[in-house]
């Protein structure tokens, strides 16, 4: 069943809430997943998948640590979610973290993205995390441009590496150092 009704607008205009994921937040988190999956490339992910399948993923993150899952809500409507997830599994890797966004479509453009990384980079910021790092499929200019308004640098572009639907996509990397570091 959607969150939304037949014209994309959010049946509940209370006000938007960011804050730590819960299992009740899953449903909304993969119809964002899904909607993505089949209209954009910003996800390589080629075909949908259910609350049970993505189960998994959410148990990677926890209330404390540097791996976390914010979600904004309004009322009980998932508008997006944030996470900080392991980088690689290598020791060498355990103070970076990949960190992405995805919003439903009716709230594009309007801060909800800034919002949650604004909470998700406060809950790392007293955490063992040196580097974070974000792949962002090109083009995405709104991505980029989110990135870069907290603190994100370019460090290099990985060219035609995936293919999805036919075409090459390529991936621009950026990072961002942690505030605490030299």
């Amino acid at each position: 069943m959607s969150q939304r009704t037949d014209g994309g607008v959010p049946v509940n205009l209370a006000p938007v809430v960011i804050g730590p994921a819960t299992e009740d937040d899953l449903p909304g988190i993969v119809e964002i997943l899904n909607y993505t999956v089949a209209n954009s490339h910003a996800t390589f992910a080629t075909r949908p998948t259910d609350v049970e399948e993505r189960r998994g993923w959410f148990e990677q993150f926890s209330s404390t640590g540097p791996y976390r899952l914010v979600v904004a809500r309004r009322g009980s409507l998932v508008l997006g979610y944030a996470c900080s997830q392991r980088y690689r599994d290598h020791e060498a890797f355990r103070e970076t973290v990949e960190v992405s966004v995805a919003l439903d479509v009716s709230c594009r453009g309007q801060g909800v993205g800034s919002l949650l990384y604004r909470t998700l980079f406060e809950y790392l910021a007293d955490e063992p995390v040196h580097v974070v790092l974000a792949g962002i499929a090109m083009p995405n200019d709104a991505s980029v441009a989110l990135h870069r308004k907290f603190g994100f640098t370019e460090v290099g572009m990985f060219r035609e590496y995936a293919v999805k639907n036919s075409q090459y996509i390529s991936s621009l990397w950026m990072q961002r150092l942690s505030p605490t570091a030299d």
